[in-house]
């Protein structure tokens, strides 16, 4: 496929080439027309481009109530339960919460996207609690160090933050998923901390105040990703994106700035070129946070010095 060719055909190879694979298998749900949308930033009639051509190649097939599915293998139909895998179970939860929200994962909704039982998938995962505790270690595994780490302890927090911001923006049901004071043991997520840590060993910070820097730090980035879900959720059910939805609201923002109760906010928003959404607010405020480490590890070599 060349570059030249057009962005649907190019997606449709990706997704040939999953199906091709056995990542994505007979019975599993390809990503809707929202899901390609957001994933490859095309727009709805691109994506819809490329379903219908899988479909002509019959490579996947529409279901009543589902969706559209990889068409299912030649031969004699696959007893319930038949080839089923925890990987399976999992990558069909994870599509499920990354296109309607943590909340519509079931066993039964998991079972009809599978072609199974809800009881057949027990054998293989205890229970929602369990299934999203796999949830979380699978996506937190997408994203693995680089061969390179850059050299620095500030350009290696950096780079392993943005890598867990990138995850969030993905799945943006994991900051519900994932707490600090209770926490699930999760590979994958335990690796992130390492790292963090990692980069920030052999500056003079004492043990708690490590373990303090990078689980702050971890919570800024989750604390950030909240919104994220919330606003999937908001575009999902009204189809209006954010932008239009704050151009509906101009008139009644500017009857509240122009009552005067609020002029320091009617002063910041006057001013032309102001541009904020998530992605501004975590770049933002991922340097304030790097910034205020920088000034706790100079006390701390200062402090070691003397």
């Amino acid at each position: 496929m060349n570059r030249g060719d057009a962005p649907y055909l190019r997606i449709a190879e990706e997704l040939r080439r999953r199906i091709a694979s056995g990542e994505l298998a007979a019975g599993d749900k390809v990503p809707s027309t929202r899901q390609i949308m957001r994933e490859w930033g095309v727009a709805m009639a691109t994506a819809g481009k490329v379903l219908a051509r899988l479909r002509e190649e019959g490579l996947t097939r529409a279901v009543r109530g589902v969706g559209t599915v990889v068409a299912g293998r030649e031969g004699p139909p696959r007893a319930p339960g038949q080839d089923l895998t925890r990987q399976r179970i999992v990558r069909a939860a994870v599509r499920i919460a990354d296109g309607e929200g943590l909340a519509a994962v079931s066993m039964r909704r998991i079972a009809t996207e599978l072609d199974s039982s809800a009881m057949s998938l027990y054998r293989h995962v205890a229970g929602k609690d369990e299934l999203v505790h796999l949830m979380a270690d699978a996506v937190y595994g997408e994203d693995p160090p680089p061969d390179r780490i850059p050299r620095g302890w500030r350009a290696q927090l950096e780079l392993v933050l943005r890598q867990q911001w990138s995850i969030h923006r993905r799945h943006p049901w994991l900051a519900q998923a994932v707490s600090l004071t209770r926490p699930r043991f999760v590979p994958n997520g335990m690796a992130h901390t390492d790292r963090l840590l990692r980069a920030v060993d052999g500056l003079g910070l004492d043990a708690g105040t490590m373990l303090h820097a990078a689980t702050s730090l971890m919570n800024f980035v989750r604390g950030t990703a909240v919104s994220l879900e919330v606003e999937q959720q908001a575009r999902t059910e009204t189809g209006i994106t954010d932008d239009e939805w704050m151009q509906a609201r101009e008139a009644e923002l500017g009857e509240l700035l122009a009552s005067g109760a609020y002029p320091t906010i009617a002063k910041v928003v006057a001013q032309p070129g102001l541009d904020m959404d998530l992605d501004s607010i975590f770049e933002f405020g991922l340097r304030r946070q790097l910034d205020g480490l920088v000034v706790l590890v100079a006390r701390a070599r200062d402090g070691r010095r003397d």
